[in-house]
C-alpha cells in the first residue's frame, strides 16, 4: 500500500517543493511505494527558480512540480495521507485543516532560502545547502520499515530525523 506523504510550506513555492523532489527521488532510488506531495497554506502560485536550478543541478526529477494550495488535499477524492511534516515556523504555527485518516504529522524547520541575503550566486548557494539539509532528512524516511510501523512508532522515528 502506497504512503503518501504531505509536505507543507507557507507559499509552496521553494521548501516543501524541495522536500517533494527530493522523497520522490529517494523513494524512487530505494524502491520504496511512497507517494510524495507538497502544498502551501498560502500558496504562491509560483515555484522559485532557484528551487528548481538546485534540483536540476542534482538531476532530480522537476517535472510535475508545481505550488499548489493545501486545499486540493482535503476534498473527498485527495490521496490519504499518512504523514505530514511541515517544514517553515509559519506553517508549523497555523492551524492545520482536519486531514483525514488522522495522519502522524512533524515539523522539520528550514530558514527560507528565499530571503537569504546575497547576489545571485550566495543565494544559489543558500538554495543548494538547504536542498542538501532536507535531502538527508528525506532520505532518512525513505529507509524507514512504514510498512511494518504502527503510527506511534512512525511518530517516533520522525521525532528523532527530526533531531538529526
Amino acid at each position: 500500500m502506497t504512503t503518501n506523504v504531505l509536505i507543507l510550506c507557507t507559499h509552496n513555492s521553494a521548501r516543501s517543493l524541495l522536500a517533494e523532489g527530493m522523497l520522490r527521488h529517494w523513494a524512487g532510488k530505494l524502491g520504496r511505494d511512497m507517494q510524495a506531495y507538497s502544498a502551501g497554506s498560502a500558496a504562491s502560485g509560483r515555484v522559485n527558480p532557484f528551487a528548481i536550478e538546485s534540483l536540476a543541478s542534482a538531476r532530480i526529477d522537476v517535472s510535475g512540480l508545481r505550488s499548489k494550495s493545501w486545499d486540493e488535499f482535503i476534498t473527498a477524492d485527495a490521496p490519504q495521507m499518512r504523514v505530514v511534516i511541515t517544514v517553515c515556523d509559519s506553517a508549523a504555527a497555523e492551524q492545520c485543516p482536519y486531514w483525514p485518516g488522522s495522519p502522524v504529522k512533524v515539523h522539520w524547520g528550514y530558514a527560507d532560502p528565499s530571503l537569504a541575503p546575497g547576489d545571485e550566486v550566495a543565494r544559489r548557494q543558500t538554495f543548494e545547502l538547504t536542498r542538501q539539509a532536507i535531502a538527508y532528512r528525506m532520505l532518512q524516511l525513505a529507509q524507514l520499515p512504514l510498512e511494518s510501523m504502527s503510527n506511534a512508532e512512525l511518530q517516533t522515528a520522525l521525532k528523532s530525523i527530526s533531531e538529526s
